[in-house]
């Protein structure tokens, strides 16, 4: 390597050299791609897609034009990114699910809420709608700064002028580096009378904002369900979630039947998902409520549910539809956008209406100077020709005889550049005297124009007053009477969740629940003999455990962590397979064992043992777990896992047996209820090698026994074996099974 080429060398520590770059990266993604403009509420694409539309002339009178001419010119003229970028952004400003108002009209397959892709850019066509025309209205009237496009051949507008308020309109969304955007749509009719208010008063609160904009207006329809107080929080802050239902309604059948009808659904939820969400629920039999659903939608939603029989009401079957679908969803409301200023940040409802009323009046005191400008170059012109006028034989001698013709008409008659260049292009057929009267009735009005637009730049009340009248004319073309104009979402305060207990609507019959040592379980209808069960199972599994039950019940799993899981008897699978894997069911660890299955009884006591003798007994209310996860309810670590679970009773007296060869029997009354913990020592071990076999409960007055496959031990005197509880115990008796087991 050469001296000069290393002296040329930047030295540079590489850390500071990314950190630098991947700045400028994140910072283009933000300003450049990701976040809306609070003035106009657009990303640079959909300015520059609006931009080169008006260019090619394609306003709601003109022809539609196929997309890719647009495409292709946005992307040689502004947009140097992928076709894909601009063609879907494009597409999604005609998507009427999508966008509250429409800025682009769209011919062609455009895609629909189904979820299905558009057509490809080659086939659609499109041209701008009046949204998109107000977005740019005084564009051409020096209104906004315009910028070199990307290589400098052309401009392009910085922001839009127009006094549509497209931000809170349409809304938008997007992901940038380490922030991220999602504003919902609103109705203009609304939004109008906000910003009338803000005007009026611009320390308006939140709360009396939002008397007037009352909250979103999404595309889609559905119910928002959000109290008020709620609604003004979020948009005080600029975050926040609303719930929105779907609108449901209930149609009359033939003998008493009924059915329910979604004709909304909640925006941003596509409706062949959900439609096979729902399905795919009610076949693993998690909607005992509902009994089929038929999508029948046309260019309109319409999906039919049916209810289970005629005795579920159907608002309790939407009711656990809401809570397990996304016939109820969550919008994630965030203002983030870059401001005034070119700085992203999240505003309040309150904020983004005072930037967008300051836009505003920057654009008509803009607006207002560029025509004061014209004016007063008309006026100038019309000095000129009206000395025409007034020496008209003159100036048609000095320009019939002289050679310099210009420079005598200044010089005589004192005119500037502009006048004698207007005198000297005036035809001979406006020399007329009624060309005369015209020319000082256009020289009266615009003086008196220009008056007025003086005025209007001196006075802050008239120009709020000339907002407030471009805010109307947009209320009155988008009023709430018209079909674009009119509220589709509709606010319905949820005063009281309905409490839907599904079990009280299955039908309860008996089963019999299998479930294998690798954790498969299943349920074969009707109580089996479970000394003579007839079941296969997968190469290397065997039977763990079998049990009745009915439909209707709750089965507990309690693991060796110290974990209680919950399943529906309902919703286990079918004997006529190997069943499905407890740990597809529940969030069990794969190298956590299964202690015991039982069918849980609420009103009973369980008695918990780990394997180093502590235990405790809780109740079986405190044992549902509401969750996959399952909820913990004995501590355990790895050295002594939980080992058992029984039911605490009946009996007065518990007989605890260990590997030490031990007996030990004591009052249950020295046992502990506790509702999660470790317990306390039950038998005491003195090496750690040794563990708990088996506990029993019993009564005193029966005496105390065991049973093998010989039949029922009874012991004449089992006395010498009552200790304290944490004790060893003694030896166990003479012809005491040598398995450790008391029997059942």
């Amino acid at each position: 390597m050469s001296k000069e080429i290393i002296e040329n060398i930047d030295k540079q520590q590489l850390a500071d050299a990314l950190s630098e770059r991947y700045l400028s990266y994140a910072v283009s993604t933000i300003v450049s791609r990701a976040l809306p403009d609070v003035r106009d509420g657009l990303k640079p694409v959909h300015r520059r897609i609006l931009y080169s539309m008006l260019r090619q002339k394609l306003s709601p009178s003109a022809a539609f034009r196929k997309c890719a001419t647009v495409v292709g010119d946005v992307l040689g003229h502004y947009h140097p990114h992928g076709d894909s970028s601009v063609y879907d952004a494009m597409v999604r400003l005609a998507q009427d699910f999508s966008v509250r108002y429409p800025l682009i009209d769209g011919q062609g397959n455009f895609g629909n809420i189904d979820g299905d892709p558009q057509a490809a850019y080659r086939y659609t066509e499109s041209k701008m709608t009046d949204a998109a025309m107000l977005i740019m209205q005084g564009l051409d009237e020096d209104s906004v700064d315009m910028m070199p496009n990307f290589d400098g051949t052309t401009t392009e507008p910085m922001v839009m002028p127009g006094a549509f308020p497209n931000l809170l309109a349409n809304g938008g969304m997007g992901i940038a580096v380490g922030m991220a955007t999602n504003i919902p749509t609103h109705n203009v009719a609304e939004i109008c009378d906000a910003l009338n208010l803000v005007i009026d008063r611009p320390d308006a609160t939140t709360a009396q904002i939002m008397k007037k904009l009352v909250g979103p207006d999404f595309p889609t329809g559905g119910i928002l369900i959000d109290s008020f107080d709620t609604i003004v929080k979020n948009y005080d802050t600029g975050r926040g979630a609303f719930r929105v239902r779907a609108k449901w309604d209930v149609e009359k059948l033939d003998r008493g039947a009924e059915q329910v009808v979604i004709t909304e659904i909640p925006y941003g939820i596509v409706k062949s998902k959900l439609v096979e969400q729902i399905a795919s629920l009610i076949d693993a039999k998690k909607l005992p409520l509902v009994d089929d659903i038929v999508d029948e939608s046309t260019t309109d939603v319409r999906i039919v549910i049916t209810p289970k029989n005629r005795n579920v009401p159907a608002d309790k079957m939407m009711a656990h539809l809401f809570a397990m679908t996304d016939l109820e969803s969550r919008f994630n409301m965030n203002f983030n956008v870059i401001d005034s200023n070119g700085a992203p940040r999240v505003m309040g409802i309150g904020d983004v209406l005072r930037e967008f009323i300051a836009h505003q009046k920057i654009v008509l005191r803009r607006r207002t100077a560029w025509r004061l400008g014209n004016i007063a170059r008309r006026l100038e012109i019309l000095g000129g020709l009206l000395i025409v006028y007034l020496n008209l034989d003159r100036v048609i001698e000095i320009i019939r005889n002289e050679d310099d013709a210009k420079s005598v008409l200044v010089a005589e008659f004192n005119l500037t550049d502009v006048q004698v260049e207007a005198i000297l292009n005036t035809r001979l057929r406006s020399l007329r005297k009624l060309e005369e009267m015209e020319i000082r009735r256009e020289d009266a009005e615009l003086l008196a124009e220009q008056k007025q637009l003086q005025e209007l730049l001196a006075s802050e009340d008239a120009q709020n007053d000339q907002l407030r009248a471009w805010f109307a004319d947009i209320k009155k073309r988008y009023d709430k009477k018209t079909a674009l104009g009119r509220r589709r979402t509709t606010w319905a305060e949820q005063t009281e969740e309905i409490v839907v207990n599904a079990d009280e609507f299955i039908e309860k019959e008996p089963m019999t629940v299998i479930l294998s040592a690798m954790g498969w379980i299943r349920a074969a209808k009707g109580h089996l003999d479970l000394n003579s069960l007839d079941v296969k199972f997968k190469e290397g599994d065997e039977l763990l455990t079998a049990f009745h039950a009915m439909s209707t019940d709750k089965i507990n799993l309690f693991g060796s962590s110290g974990k209680m899981f919950t399943l529906s008897a309902n919703d286990l699978p079918s004997a006529r397979g190997f069943g499905e894997s407890v740990r597809m069911m529940a969030d069990i660890a794969a190298d956590e064992n299964i202690v015991r299955a039982f069918v849980l009884d609420t009103s009973a006591k369980y008695l918990l043992i780990g394997r180093h003798g502590n235990g405790f007994i809780v109740s079986g209310e405190n044992c549902m777990a509401q969750t996959r996860t399952g909820k913990q309810v004995m501590n355990t670590d790895a050295q002594n896992p939980a080992i058992m679970c029984i039911v605490a009773g009946p009996g007065d007296m518990v007989a605890m047996s260990g590997s030490n060869d031990k007996l030990l029997i004591f009052p249950a009354a020295e046992i502990p209820e506790m509702t999660r913990g470790k317990g306390v020592i039950l038998q005491k071990y003195n090496a750690e090698r040794t563990y708990v076999l088996d506990a029993m409960f019993f009564d005193a007055a029966d005496g105390f026994g065991w049973t093998t496959g010989r039949g029922t031990t009874k012991l004449d005197d089992w006395r010498p074996w009552v200790g304290r509880r944490a004790s060893q115990g003694r030896t166990i008796p003479v012809g005491f099974p040598r398995s450790g087991k008391f029997g059942k």
